[in-house]
């Protein structure tokens, strides 16, 4: 090559490298507005007039490849002032009146209609994004995101209208700085993506190009220029709430009146205090209670606002379980504590939280802090002498104080690592103190091609008089680009491993190792969208002996089809298993046998009024000649856009299916029974409008265990079973099991981060013995019990610090 061209072409060569980075990052620029525009919907504010609009989106969803219309075409355009960001978002549509604007409430914006999302990133490093939502019928929605999940419990007060006209839809949004968090620098360096979602042309548009094949949605946001020298105002809200219930129960009435008060508080624009103080979490959701005959604790899901909502710092390590705050107490009522002719009363099944805080926010070199507090009150047992009348208290959970702190250090826009810790101190030297640390790490290579994610887990629990320490480790490697994946991981725990006081777990001492390939289409063919093949392979071992306990093969696969009608299923083969939990004895196990389990399942066009979901599943044990069936039926009808009802029905049954029943000082004792589950369950949605609905839930489950073939063993040292005779007169397991639940409201969201709902409430529950009654008589069972029925108003209102400094002024 001439030597005078090479300086040439190395410049050609680099310009042209710049020329493709600027391609990847498109870039948007935020307007400084001294006049702010109003939040209706319209764009015909001057503000809007005179900023030139930002467009060309690319497909996103079902795949990247294919043009976007003109006559489909979205601009946006950016403002701010010192008080908020502004977004006006022009979604052009040739055929307006065919969009699709199912009324839905807040957060739920996947209903069958359009949407518009902005997603933004207020650190600009790859990993997390607050995203805000307006379908095209006029429900918003907020939530917290990063590359593995989108938390839509995450609230905060924003304002966002929409309009129409023959020429598509507008939407308008105005988000306050206290809804966001962003370093303190003149300059912000903030990156932002926008998507639009045409529901009824099954589309999914973005305005920075998402490649699917590598990394996360998150990696691929444009860059916002202009956001300088903001200052915005001081952030402070309070959520004061109002609660009236009325009670009644076999034949009594009680009323109670609460009040509390919720404060957010922005310590800097990064940081922010959240604090609840005389909580009342009376209308959060019922739970949904089973049968449970399984060694582990039945947990559920946590329905409480305030520790589901900007949790995810506390999450990291997955050591922290909400519930145990305020959960049952830990200690109890024994017959060792009660003298002669003494009785316990009034057994508590909650503990009473007193408040409860959380700090949290990033620095601008991406360190994540995180610090979370709460209290829960001392919680007492009567004993009662039957025969004299005195009384006395006994302590079942004292003062106990539960407190989690995090540091979260993220880079390269996609990686991380994180140091957690938890612990609990509970007053008193009888009772239990346990702390836990952890160390998260995510590390992912800057070609988004592998991954290698794990943990490592100390816990100490302080008992009195003995300190137990445990650990757990996980380590898992995976490429994650490209329609060809792997990856294999491993997990072990010790004998001791134990986070149940701030955290769950179901069991320790294990040694498991997996190994696994999938393949996947990420742009769609003639006949389908999408579609994944996954194959999986796992060997278990305990940690203590070192013994195997299990290895399982198995694949998975999911279709969807151009006309959006998905299915697939799995089969997975399980050896010879050793169970070591189901005995509930130390070192004691029960052997199943090698068993094949199958599951198939399909789900129609959602955008129909009429769809459906079925789902089946059966598993066959070869030798122990156990057959599990189970069915699930949910259709769904979408009377109009303001009424929806969805049916669900879960049939199951285990035939010749054997578990624990009891155990002494010598046998572990088994049983033989057969297990019949029907769970029906209700969800009704009335929405006038965006802001005022009438839901209805209702879910009744009942579950018989039968052991009425007299069939009963006990269990060897090897895992075998021996048939023995067993006297049931003193500890019958025949079970029927059967709670009904129902839920009717009526909510209105009368102004931004208020809302009021009127809640009534029914429960029943009854748990006998009649293990062959049939499901009709187990119901009229059932409603002989005493129904509980509860009604209850609460109202809660939003209060920002700057407003009220208006109103006084005024």
């Amino acid at each position: 090559m001439n030597r005078k061209l090479r300086p040439i072409l190395s410049v050609l060569l680099i310009l042209h490298t710049i020329l493709l980075f600027s391609q990847e990052k498109k870039q948007i620029t935020a307007h400084r507005i001294s006049t702010s525009p109003k939040i209706d919907g319209i764009l015909d504010d001057q503000v809007w007039l005179d900023i030139t609009p930002s467009g060309n989106f690319n497909m996103w969803q079902p795949g990247n490849e294919g043009t976007i219309s003109e006559n489909l075409r979205t601009e946006v355009k950016m403002a701010y002032d010192d008080k908020a960001v502004y977004f006006a978002a022009y979604l052009y549509d040739d055929q307006p009146d065919k969009i699709l604007r199912q009324f839905s409430q807040r957060d739920n914006v996947f209903a069958q209609a359009d949407f518009f999302n902005i997603s933004m990133n207020t650190y600009n490093d790859g990993i997390n994004e607050t995203r805000f939502f307006i379908t095209s019928a006029g429900t918003i929605g907020d939530a917290r995101a990063d590359q593995f999940n989108e938390d839509f419990s995450y609230n905060v007060v924003f304002d966002a209208k929409i309009s129409f006209d023959e020429k598509g839809w507008y939407a308008e949004f105005k988000i306050p700085y206290n809804a966001l968090r962003f370093p303190e620098i003149p300059v912000q360096d903030w990156s932002i993506n926008f998507f639009r979602r045409l529901q009824n042309r099954n589309e999914t548009h973005s305005w920075n190009f998402v490649d699917n094949e590598v990394g996360q949605r998150t990696q691929y946001n444009g860059l916002v220029n202009g956001v300088k020298d903001i200052n915005p105002p001081v952030r402070l809200t309070f959520f004061p709430f109002v609660q009236g219930l009325a009670t009644t129960s076999d034949g009594e009435t009680e009323t109670d009146f609460s009040a509390g008060l919720d404060v957010k508080y922005g310590l800097s624009d990064s940081f922010t205090l959240d604090a609840t103080l005389i909580p009342d979490f009376g209308q959060a959701a019922f739970d949904e209670v089973r049968l449970n005959l399984g060694p582990f604790e039945q947990t559920f899901g946590e329905n409480r606002q305030f520790f589901t909502e900007g949790t995810e710092l506390f999450n990291k390590g997955r050591i922290f379980f909400s519930r145990r705050v305020g959960n049952g107490p830990t200690g109890s009522v024994t017959d060792e504590d009660l003298l002669e002719n003494e009785m316990a009363e009034d057994a508590p099944t909650k503990v009473n939280l007193l408040n409860a805080l959380k700090i949290s926010g990033r620095t601008k070199g991406n360190l994540g802090i995180g610090f979370f507090n709460a209290i829960t009150e001392k919680t007492e047992v009567r004993i009662t002498d039957t025969i004299t009348g005195n009384q006395r208290k006994k302590v079942v959970e004292p003062l106990a104080n539960y407190n989690i702190f995090v540091l979260d250090q993220q880079f390269n826009n996609n990686s991380s690592i994180s140091l957690i810790n938890t612990n609990v101190t509970r007053n008193g030297s009888d009772f239990r103190d346990a702390n836990v640390t952890g160390l998260v790490w995510n590390l992912a290579n800057k070609a988004n091609s592998y991954r290698l994610t794990g943990r490592s887990i100390v816990s100490q629990v302080n008992l009195p008089g003995n300190n137990i320490a445990g650990f757990r480790s996980e380590l898992d490697f995976d490429r994650i680009k490209g329609k060809w994946r792997y990856g294999f991981g491993h997990d072990l725990a010790n004998t001791t491993f134990d986070i149940n006081d701030l955290g769950v777990n179901f069991r320790n001492n294990f040694n498991s190792f997996r190994v696994s390939t999938s393949y996947q289409i990420f742009e769609p063919t003639k006949l389908f969208n999408n579609y994944r093949i996954n194959l999986f392979a796992r060997h278990r071992r305990l940690y203590d002996p070192s013994v195997q306990t299990s290895n399982s093969l198995g694949v998975d696969w999911f279709f969807v089809t151009t006309e959006r009608f998905a299915f697939g299923g799995f089969t997975i083969y399980d050896s010879d298993t050793d169970d070591y939990f189901e005995p509930r004895v130390d070192g004691r196990f029960v052997t199943f046998s090698e068993n094949l389990g199958v599951n198939l399942w399909v789900s129609s066009d959602y955008r129909k009024k009429f769809a459906y979901d079925i789902r089946l599943f059966h598993r066959n044990w070869f030798e122990d000649n156990q057959q599990t069936y189970s069915m699930n039926l949910s259709p769904r009808y979408r009377f109009s856009d303001k009424l929806l009802v969805i049916w669900t029905t879960d049939y199951s049954i285990r035939k010749r299916n054997f578990g624990y029943i009891d155990n002494d000082d010598t046998d572990v004792f088994l049983g033989q029974r057969d297990i019949t589950t029907v769970e029906n369950s209700l969800s009704a949605s009335y929405n006038f409008d965006p802001y005022k609905a009438i839901n209805l839930r209702f879910r009744n489950f009942w579950s018989t265990a039968d052991y009425s073939e007299n069939v009963f063993y006990t269990l060897n040292n090897d895992g075998s079973r021996t048939q023995t005779d067993y006297d049931i007169s003193e500890n019958d397991p025949n079970t029927n099991f059967n709670i009904w639940n129902l839920d009717l409201s009526f909510s209105w969201r009368f102004a931004p981060g208020s809302e009021a709902t009127l809640l009534y409430r029914n429960q029943i529950f009854n748990q006998d013995e009649l293990s062959t009654i049939n499901y009709t008589d187990s119901l009229d069972n059932l409603f002989g019990q005493p129904i509980k029925h509860t009604l209850s108003l609460r109202v809660v209102y939003f209060l920002d610090i700057n407003n009220l400094k208006g109103s006084f002024k005024g």
